[in-house]
């Protein structure tokens, strides 16, 4: 019997990701799709639009009160929504 090299599947389409330069946005769209799930849906009712720039997450929030209570829990938020995607995307958070 002889050892064939075998490679995953997974490790194979992450390579073709990053070689095509598309593994950021799909880490940015799928950190964006665990807004409602990480912050609850409560929160995401309040939330109108979010978008990623320069590893900074802008949150435009309707409540000027859950704005600022939410921008005492930055640090919190970044770490629950990188954990919760699996890599380092975001290193901040901004509410306007």
């Amino acid at each position: 019997m002889f050892k064939r090299n075998s490679t995953l599947i997974k490790d194979i389409i992450l390579k073709n990701l990053r070689d095509q330069g598309l593994e950021t946005p799909l880490l940015q769209k799928r950190l964006i799709d665990a807004w409602p799930v990480v912050m609850g849906e409560t929160i995401a009712s309040y939330t109108a639009s979010l978008n990623i720039r320069n590893q900074t997450l802008f949150v435009h929030l309707t409540n000027p009160a859950l704005r600022m209570e939410l921008s005492m829990q930055r640090q919190d938020i970044v770490r629950r929504l990188n954990e919760h995607v699996g890599n380092q995307v975001i290193a901040d958070v901004r509410f306007n």
